[in-house]
C-alpha cells in the first residue's frame, strides 16, 4: 500500500481491524451507478484495495467529520530540529525539509481516515482502470486552480510525476513500473505499467503532490530561474488549503488558510481545514519544547516519552481541567522501532555479532528503570497487525518460504522467532553468556578486557549516533552491558543537520530508526528492505539489506491476487528479517498519548484509523481563552 505519512499534519491512515482485513485484495469493481461510460473506459469516484468504498457516489462528505465546524483560530505545534528547505522534492537529498508542506498542494486521490485502503477524488473527479491493471487513468476536476489562479493541468501532473521520479530516491523506487504517463484528454492523464497484475498500482500513482510546472519553470523574484532540483526559502506556490504566511529558518513557519481554496466544498474536504493558522514552533530539545507547552506557547503537544507522560503533567492547568490529557488509539498501522546497524561495515555482516548485541540489550530492566512499565518489546517488523509472523510456518506461508529454503536460516523452519528476553540478574548473565559464545564462533575474543578481532586485532568499537539528547539515558543505559562483553561503545548527539547528513552518507555504526507500516503493504517493501535502495541516500533501507530471499518475497508481495496470499507472504517476509537479526527491536506503547489546551472541539466520532488526526479535523471553540489571555 501507500507511504505511511508521519508529518505533524496528517496520521498514518493505513490499518485495520483483522475482520475487515479478510476481504480480498482487489480494487473494488465499479457498480452500475459508480461508472460513468466514456468510450470504453468505466469511470469511479474512489478506489479501494479491500472491496467497496463506504462512501457512495454524490456523498456529501466523511462520516467522522463535523461538517459545520466553524473555521478560525490557530494550532500551534512543536516541531524538533531545524528547517532550511521549503522543496519537498529534494527533501531525502538536500537540507532539512520544513515540516507542514503537505498543506500546500494536492494530490490526485486523498485516503478516508475510517477506510482501509481507500481513497477518492480530489484534484481527479474520476479514475478507471482496466481488468488486468495494466494502466490507470485520471480525469481532472475543471475547477482545479494554483493560488495564483490558473488550471491545474494535465501537464502539471506529467511535469510532476517526471520531477519526483527523477529527483526523489523514494519516488523513483516506488514508481518505477511505470513505463509512460500520457496525456489521452483534455483534462485526462493516462499512467502506463511495465507489465499488468501490480494490483495497487492504480491507486497508488494517486498519491504524489501535484506541482505547479509553471512557477518552477519561471524566475524568482531577483529574476533567477527556478531549480527544482535544488533546495529553496522561497515560498513555493500551491494551489491547497493553505499557503506559507511567513517563516523564520530553524525557528518557525506559519501557513494560512486560503479562503479561496478551490477545494473547499468538495466532500472529501467538508469539515477538515478549519484553521485560519497552522504553526510550527521550532525546537532543539524536547525537554524546552515540553516547557513552552506547559507556558502556553503552544496549544499541542504528542507525548512520545513515557517518563515524561508518567511524572511532567502534573501543573496547575492539568489539575483544574485547562489542559485535557488523552491517549488515543494507534490502529492505523505496524511498527518496528529499534537500533539499527550499518550492515556496509564488516563488523556487522555477521548475523551472530547482530544477536549478540540483541542479547546484550536488557530490555525489561530499562522499561521498568526508564519507561515506568507503559511499553513492551516489538517482535516483528509489522508489530500490532496481523501480519506479524508467528509461531512456526505453516500452511501457505511455509509453501512460500519453501521457495528460498537455501537463501534463508534454517531455524526459522522449526523455531518460533523469540525477541531475548532479561528479566533477572540470571537470565541477563545466561544472554551475556550466549553473546560472548556467539561472538567467539564470529572471529572475536577478549583480550585486555576488549573486544578483538581474531585475524586483524582490530577492537571491537561501536558508536550510537543520535540527534535528540534525550535518547542518550536510553542508549547509555545499553552501555554497561556491551562493555561487559569487551565492545568498546561511544555515543555521539549531533545536530539534526549533520544527523542527516551523516545519515544520508551512510557515516553511522548504529542509529535508531521506525518503519511504519500500513497493513496493505506492497511497492514500498522495496524501498525499505530492497537490495536496489540499499546504497541509495535517502531511502528507508537505512541498514543496507541485500537479501535475494528477501527481494523475492517483496515481488511476491507485490503481485499477490489474494488477500490470504499478501498475509502469508508479508508473514514470510518478516519471519526472514527477524532471523536475520537486521536491528535490536525497541518498544511500542500502541496509543498516541496528546496533552492539549481546552480551546478545541473534535467530532464526537472519531474515524478509525487515524488516533487523534490533530488539526486535520479539529476546530477551534468560539468561547476558548486566546492563548495570550491564558494563564499557565
Amino acid at each position: 500500500m501507500a507511504w505511511l505519512d508521519f508529518r505533524a499534519v496528517r496520521l498514518p491512515v493505513a490499518a485495520v481491524a483483522a475482520a475487515a482485513l479478510a476481504a480480498a485484495l482487489t480494487i473494488a469493481p465499479a457498480k452500475a451507478e459508480d461508472a460513468a461510460k466514456a468510450g470504453d473506459k468505466a469511470w469511479r469516484h474512489a478506489l479501494s484495495l479491500l472491496g467497496e468504498p463506504k462512501e457512495q457516489p454524490g456523498f456529501a462528505h466523511f462520516g467522522y467529520v463535523n461538517p459545520d465546524a466553524p473555521k478560525g483560530g490557530t494550532a500551534r505545534l512543536a516541531a524538533m530540529g531545524t528547517f532550511d528547505n521549503l522543496n519537498q522534492v529534494v527533501a531525502n537529498v538536500r537540507g532539512n525539509i520544513a515540516l507542514g508542506l503537505d498543506l500546500l498542494y494536492d494530490t490526485l486521490m486523498t485516503p478516508s481516515l475510517d477506510e482501509v485502503g481507500t481513497s477518492y477524488g480530489l484534484l481527479a473527479e474520476a479514475v478507471s482502470y482496466p481488468a488486468d491493471y495494466s494502466q490507470v487513468s485520471y480525469r481532472l476536476r475543471p475547477q482545479a486552480r494554483w493560488h495564483d489562479g490558473k488550471p491545474v493541468t494535465v501537464e502539471d501532473v506529467i511535469w510532476s510525476f517526471e520531477v519526483w521520479r527523477k529527483n526523489s530516491p523514494t519516488s523513483q523506487r516506488y514508481y518505477r513500473h511505470v513505463k509512460s504517463v500520457e496525456k489521452t484528454g483534455e483534462r485526462e492523464v493516462t499512467f502506463v505499467f511495465d507489465e499488468p497484475g501490480n494490483r495497487e498500482l492504480p491507486q497508488i500513482v494517486g498519491e504524489f503532490q501535484i506541482l505547479p510546472k509553471h512557477w518552477w519553470e519561471g524566475t524568482d523574484p531577483s529574476g533567477k530561474p527556478r531549480d527544482v532540483t535544488t533546495s529553496t526559502l522561497e515560498f513555493p506556490l500551491g494551489g491547497g488549503a493553505y499557503r506559507i504566511k511567513s517563516a523564520e529558518p530553524g525557528r518557525t513557519i506559519v501557513y494560512e488558510r486560503v479562503a479561496d481554496y478551490w477545494a473547499d466544498k468538495l466532500p472529501v474536504n467538508v469539515g477538515i481545514n478549519n484553521f485560519d493558522e497552522v504553526r510550527f514552533e521550532y525546537f532543539r530539545d524536547s525537554t524546552v519544547a515540553l516547557e513552552a507547552f506547559k507556558a502556553d506557547q503552544l496549544d499541542w503537544r504528542t507525548e512520545s516519552s513515557a517518563k515524561d507522560w508518567a511524572t511532567a503533567y502534573d501543573f496547575p492547568a492539568v489539575r483544574d481541567k485547562r489542559v485535557v490529557l488523552e491517549e488515543f488509539p494507534i490502529r492505523s498501522m505496524g511498527i518496528m522501532q529499534a537500533f539499527a546497524f550499518n550492515l556496509r561495515r564488516d563488523k556487522f555482516q555477521d548475523p551472530r555479532v547482530r544477536l549478540a548485541f540483541d542479547l546484550a540489550f536488557d530490555f525489561e530492566d530499562m522499561n521498568q528503570t526508564l519507561f515506568f512499565g507503559q511499553y513492551h518489546r516489538i517482535a516483528s517488523f509489522f508489530e500490532g497487525t496481523e501480519l506479524a509472523s508467528s509461531g512456526v510456518p505453516q500452511g501457505l506461508e511455509l509453501e512460500i518460504l519453501e521457495s528460498v529454503r537455501d537463501k534463508v536460516p534454517p531455524a526459522l523452519f522449526t523455531e518460533p522467532y523469540r525477541t531475548p528476553s532479561g528479566s533477572g540478574p540470571e537470565a541477563m548473565r545466561a544472554n551475556l553468556r550466549e553473546a560472548q559464545k556467539l561472538l567467539g564462533e564470529a572471529g572475536w575474543e577478549v583480550k585486555d578486557r576488549r573486544l578483538t578481532n581474531i585475524k586483524t586485532g582490530e577492537p571491537f568499537m561501536v558508536e550510537f549516533l543520535i540527534s535528540q539528547p534525550s535518547f542518550e539515558r536510553v542508549v547509555l543505559r545499553y552501555k554497561p552491558t556491551l562493555e561487559r562483553l569487551g565492545i568498546v561503545m561511544s555515543v555521539r548527539t549531533v545536530d539534526d543537520t549533520q544527523y542527516q547528513n551523516r545519515v544520508r552518507q551512510f557515516d553511522f555504526d548504529v542509529v535508531v530508526n521506525s518503519w511504519g507500516q500500513s497493513l496493505s503493504p506492497g511497492n514500498e517493501q522495496r524501498y525499505y528492505w530492497g537490495s536496489e535502495a540499499a546504497d541509495v541516500p535517502g531511502t528507508g533501507n537505512i541498514g543496507g539489506i541485500k537479501n535475494p530471499a528477501v527481494d523475492a518475497l517483496i515481488e511476491r508481495i507485490i503481485f499477490a491476487k489474494t488477500r490470504e496470499e499478501l498475509v502469508a507472504t508479508t508473514r514470510a517476509l518478516d519471519r526472514v528479517l527477524m532471523w536475520n537479526r537486521y536491528v535490536v527491536p525497541q518498544w511500542t506503547y500502541g496509543k498516541q498519548r496528546t496533552a492539549r489546551w481546552d480551546r478545541f472541539g473534535k467530532p464526537e466520532r472519531m474515524p478509525a484509523y487515524a488516533a487523534a488526526a490533530f488539526p486535520t479535523i479539529w476546530w477551534w471553540k468560539a468561547d476558548a481563552t486566546p492563548a495570550a489571555e491564558a494563564k499557565p
